[in-house]
């Protein structure tokens, strides 16, 4: 970590102790075919990037979330076979129906939450997991693309599970920046646990990352003293105060061009950072990343002969997807 240009203000205190959550509901969303939860729950598992921050407890992940100021636990996992009715510790909510693939959710809250909360929370649980992702003409492609095949073969059903928000990847992109993933992660977990308690629930005790207001309140001397690093401090509340100027519609469905513009000029986020949150911050798959990770992983693939300039034709055929195509390589290569 590069040392910090200006003294360090006192550390953060010690996290705050867990609050306890109430069962309140229980709901299905529904995901596009091709799904496979497995392969979801797998990856975030194995994500460096968000480690230490939700827990997996058999075929369930538990994981917690600030929305519109409430919090939130849930514990997300396969839908069930056929239709149970209500879970019998669930408050009473719906019972949770079976057409199709899925997840099926329970959230838990020190209170009970809003509609207009469960709504967002909904939107945000079908972003993270990718499950309106439409992979039908990708898995064509990879059929015709052998090597690949069985990449895809392997992972087929695998909806990219991105940072549950691209403020969250902008942060964490601005967090790593020349900084061992361990280091970064620790850094990240402290400034969590300095905005938020753990919630406790589902068995397990978890942290939720802070909300852009949380953060853009945050006074730049505290911010410099949790993360240890004035630029770094600068970087992210520059960047969060930007994003608090915008929909994040626009950087979900705005024209490609504007929203990497966009990210460009937050402070901090250059063209390796800006297409990472293209795509695994907002699901972006028109942007091929171009690093050496990607290239190791087209070697494994392909051939130790293929070059940067072979890995752009490769994903040639994959169009709009040649992101997915890209995280399926790095993935499960």
């Amino acid at each position: 970590m590069s040392p910090p240009s200006q003294p360090l203000p006192a550390s953060p205190s010690a996290p705050a102790a867990a609050v306890a959550t109430r069962l309140w509901h229980r709901f299905r969303i529904p995901a596009r075919p091709p799904f496979r939860w497995d392969h979801s729950l797998d990856f975030v598992c194995g994500f460096p990037a968000t480690r230490g921050e939700q827990v997996a407890a058999g075929a369930h992940l538990v994981k917690a979330w600030r929305i519109d100021g409430c919090l939130l636990l849930t514990r997300i996992g396969p839908s069930p076979a056929d239709d149970e009715g209500p879970d019998p510790d669930s408050g009473g909510g719906p019972g949770v129906g079976s057409d199709g693939p899925g997840v099926e959710v329970t959230v838990a809250a020190p209170h009970s939450p809003s509609e207009h909360v469960l709504d967002a929370l909904t939107d945000r649980l079908r972003f993270y997991l990718s499950l309106d992702d439409d992979l039908t003409a990708f898995a064509s492609a990879a059929s015709a693309d052998p090597p690949f095949a069985r990449v895809e073969h392997r992972l087929h059903g695998y909806h990219q599970v991105k940072f549950p928000s691209p403020y969250e990847n902008i942060v964490w992109a601005i967090l790593a920046q020349r900084t061992p993933i361990t280091a970064a992660r620790a850094v990240k977990l402290r400034l969590m646990q300095h905005l938020n308690p753990p919630l406790a629930g589902f068995g397990a005790e978890v942290t939720p990352f802070p909300s852009p207001d949380q953060l853009a309140e945050l006074p730049l001397e505290v911010l410099t003293g949790i993360l240890g690093n004035s630029r770094k401090a600068g970087y992210v509340s520059g960047s969060v105060r930007r994003l608090l100027e915008i929909e994040e519609t626009f950087l979900r469905t705005g024209d490609v061009d504007e929203v990497e513009r966009f990210l460009l000029s937050l402070p901090g986020i250059g063209p390796w950072s800006a297409t990472f949150v293209m795509i695994r911050g907002l699901g972006r798959m028109e942007r091929l990343p171009t690093d050496t990770e990607l290239l190791k992983a087209g070697r494994r693939v392909y051939g130790a002969e293929v070059s940067a300039s072979d890995l752009v034709s490769l994903a040639a055929p994959y169009g709009a997807q040649a992101g997915y195509w890209a995280h399926y390589l790095r993935a499960g290569g």
